[in-house]
């Protein structure tokens, strides 16, 4: 098993990215879906089982006010996003080794 090396971040500003990555995942995918943190060579990843991100959708869930849920708000992947670049990382979209959706947060 990969372990997820030291993250050089802000700690409060990756405790915000990690929160909002996981309640968005709760917010569309629900409370049975599962998550999984890992390692890239560069980077790491957020991943889950739930039901996936469209790929014609993927690019606009950062945007802010973006929402697909009813009660959403459209803040938390932008805010993701936000705290990725101003770290110098790099945030995309892939389908999940179980068909969810994968963050990949990498070194730009």
């Amino acid at each position: 098993m990969n372990t997820l090396d030291t993250v050089d971040a802000d700690r409060g500003r990756l405790q915000e990215l990690f929160k909002n990555l996981f309640r968005n995942v709760v917010e569309h995918a629900g409370d049975e879906t599962t998550v999984r943190v890992g390692p890239l060579s560069d980077g790491f990843f957020v991943e889950d089982d739930g039901p996936g991100i469209a790929p014609e959708e993927r690019e606009a869930v950062f945007e802010h006010g973006h929402t697909t849920a009813e009660s959403g708000s459209g803040l938390g992947l932008s805010i993701v996003k936000g705290i990725a670049n101003a770290h110098g990382w790099s945030i995309r979209i892939r389908v999940g080794s179980d068909g969810g959706t994968c963050f990949r947060i990498r070194r730009a």
